[in-house]
């Protein structure tokens, strides 16, 4: 990932120095299951584990030689380690330490990616109950509803994140698998032993069966938990981008001192940060369609999915990681109009009330269809005219033979609409507890 859209804890994991470091580690640790079956001797252990290293720019000479980076990096070490490093690899195969230390780093980016996550759904509940009886207009298809309140949009972001989390946490235990296996998957030349002894050393737990590789279903789901955490990312910026609409102007993004928002209109306050966040949304929806294709290989396996997995895996952790810490940035600086959201619920004259009139002229025995009838033929005057809703109801002589005045102003009450937030905040917020 470009570095303008990198954060370092995340980088850090994804350096090929900390690639070999974990390449090494699995090498080492197989030798030691080794030397417990009598099979490497202790001299050549002692050797192995006191000097082994690697030269990340050596290994990237050597392997413009041998075309194959597992060789270099082992050709790299056995230059340090000398006569013993005849035991290290014993028996095993590239994918044996790729795919193991594949599963270690994407085990750490997801952990880091759960911490982030946290930190978002954090801010979400102490902006949810900030303005969790701030009522604005809902908007079905663009168009004016029934008013809800600002928190409970923020309340929805926060299940749905809450949802995510677990999503994440599953994703991170389907990962945290290796396998020390040998050609085609079968330990024809490896002892059982040794994979569990480094499965155990490096926090992984043994797969149940390999053909050579992890299985790149496991991937698969590690990259669509990604997109579809990316997805809500894109709902909450996609909806402040809405709001933000000048028409509208209910929330704006924080705006620094200094910022400029347009190199031609100097009066340009842009919601370019949420701009920003629904094109990354795209790009790591593009990176879980390739993890997909990359699950069907050739027989035990081929290395079609290798390349791509050196760009779609660190990019969409590195990618996500930004995105959550954007987010989270997004909402503490979001500027929100309370006045501009009482505005908008008045913008129709009172056309929120229409179902609420419906069902009271239903509730007194009116039939559903005749009472639709009177409501919405009311409701096309008030678009047409622009006039009060109440005014135009009050107009019309098969209304008032049924509903008065003083019992219309009684239904024209905005808290009908807010009265269940606490109940719904209740089930939302002490459901995230458990």
């Amino acid at each position: 990932m470009i570095e303008r859209y990198s954060l370092p804890e995340m980088e850090n994991i994804w350096t090929l120095e900390n690639k070999f470091k974990k390449w090494l580690e699995i090498e080492i640790s197989a030798a030691e299951a080794m030397n417990k079956l009598g099979i490497v001797p202790d001299k050549d252990l002692q050797n192995i584990k006191s000097k082994s290293k690697f030269n990340v720019e050596e290994i990237n000479e050597i392997e413009k030689k041998v075309n194959h980076d597992v060789i270099a990096f082992l050709t790299n070490v056995a230059n340090y380690v000398g006569d013993s490093a005849r035991f290290i690899h014993l028996g095993m195969t590239s994918s044996d330490i790729i795919d193991t230390a594949n599963s270690c780093l994407m085990k750490d980016a997801g952990l880091i990616i759960l911490k982030e996550m946290k930190n978002l759904t954090a801010t979400l509940k102490k902006k949810a109950n900030k303005y969790k009886h701030t009522p604005c207009i809902g908007r079905t298809h663009g168009i004016h509803a029934e008013p809800t309140t600002f928190g409970l949009k923020i309340a929805l972001w926060f299940d749905e994140m809450q949802r995510n989390i677990k999503r994440m946490k599953s994703t991170v235990e389907n990962i945290s698998v290796g396998q020390i296996s040998g050609a085609v998957g079968t330990y024809a030349h490896i002892d059982t032993f040794i994979e569990e002894y480094v499965c155990k050393k490096m926090g992984l737990k043994p797969v149940n069966i390999s053909n050579q590789i992890i299985q790149r279903d496991r991937y698969a789901q590690y990259m669509v938990s990604i997109a579809i955490i990316g997805s809500t990312i894109e709902k909450i910026a996609t909806e402040i981008r809405g709001l933000q609409r000048t028409e509208i102007h209910e929330v704006e993004e924080g705006f620094t001192k200094g910022q400029k928002g347009s190199s031609a209109m100097p009066h340009k306050k842009n919601p370019i940060l949420c701009e920003r966040l629904c094109g990354m949304a795209r790009v790591l929806r593009g990176y879980a369609v390739t993890s997909l294709e990359n699950n069907a290989l050739w027989h035990e396996r081929d290395i079609s999915h290798s390349s791509t997995e050196r760009i779609i895996i660190p990019d969409s952790t590195i990618l996500l990681h930004y995105m959550l810490a954007k987010t989270s940035e997004l909402l503490k600086n979001l500027i929100v109009f309370p006045e501009n959201m009482k505005r908008n619920i008045e913008l129709t004259n009172g056309l929120i009330y229409s179902q609420t009139i419906l069902l009271e002229l239903t509730n007194r025995g009116i039939p559903r269809e005749k009472a639709y009838d009177i409501v919405q033929s009311c409701a096309m005057k008030c678009w047409e005219t622009k006039q009060s809703f109440k005014n135009i109801l009050l107009s019309d002589k098969r209304f008032v033979k049924i509903i008065k005045s003083d019992e219309l102003e009684k239904l024209f009450n905005l808290n009908r609409f807010t009265k269940n937030v606490d109940f719904i905040f209740k089930r939302v917020f002490e459901k995230s507890k458990s």
